[in-house]
């Protein structure tokens, strides 16, 4: 099994889904022998998946891969194998068996982000190859759909080892980004209880919030500020504002 890096960025492990994601990739290294080598994580966009990969990546030395709609079979392997830093070969079938071995040469997980893209172009078999050719841990990262269209392909279905959803982001994870990257102003425990409410799961609205908290606590020059401070200031839901006509 793999060895853990020694620079690993500690800032966002404290995160719930860097820590469940994290778990979840280990189990699944140390897994027995005979027990399937998949694990899928998966959830609504921005509940911070992609950064809970991006510290697994590190922390594991895994490979790391974020597909994109564009992406045909060849383009994933193509993509896959630069990670590796291996040449690609001209074919499918021949870059297919590149990476399988250097995967189970180097006993490293893969990390597979936006497997949506792959399912909804049913090219999620070449997955399964990669698998197949190596036994190597392959963590698939979607959004919350992503198991079910995983289950139109029984043989990629069938070697999950484990399904984990991702976690709604709370206020823990709210005092933790505010810890990250609110410098210059204390933004209030009931403020950030209110942000973390109204961000329904999502990391990446949580930093937006705390973004437009700051910039208004620096503009009206406090160093402090709480819910009632805030008052009737908006916050960021993700909705667009209504048009008043």
């Amino acid at each position: 099994m793999n060895q853990q890096q020694d620079h690993v960025n500690p800032t966002v492990a404290p995160l719930a889904n860097v820590s469940i994601c994290a778990a979840a990739v280990q189990r699944t290294m140390n897994r027995p022998e005979h027990l399937p080598g998949m694990v899928c994580f998966y959830g609504p966009s921005g509940w911070g998946k992609s950064t809970a990969a991006a510290y697994v990546a590190n922390k594991l030395r895994a490979y790391y891969v974020q597909c994109m709609s564009a992406w045909t079979k060849k383009a994933f392997l193509e993509n896959v194998l630069n990670e590796m830093g291996v040449v690609p070969n001209t074919t499918i079938a021949a870059m297919t068996a590149q990476a399988g071995e250097q995967l189970a040469l180097s006993n490293r997980p893969l990390i597979i982000d936006e497997m949506d893209h792959l399912a909804d172009k049913k090219a999620v078999e070449i997955v399964r190859d990669l698998y197949e050719a190596s036994h190597s841990t392959i963590l698939l990262i979607g959004e919350e759909r992503l198991p079910e269209k995983l289950r139109k392909w029984e043989r990629v279905h069938g070697r999950v080892l484990d399904w984990v959803p991702a976690q709604p982001a709370d206020i823990d994870d709210a005092k933790h980004l505010a810890k990250l990257f609110v410098h210059k102003v204390t933004i209030a425990n009931d403020l950030l209880k209110r942000i973390a409410e109204l961000a329904n799961g999502s990391v990446r609205r949580i930093c937006v919030n705390l973004d437009r908290v700051e910039q208004h606590a620096l503009t009206q020059g406090l160093d402090k500020i709480d819910l009632k401070v805030w008052g009737n200031n908006e916050l960021f839901t993700g909705e667009a504002p209504k048009r008043r006509v």
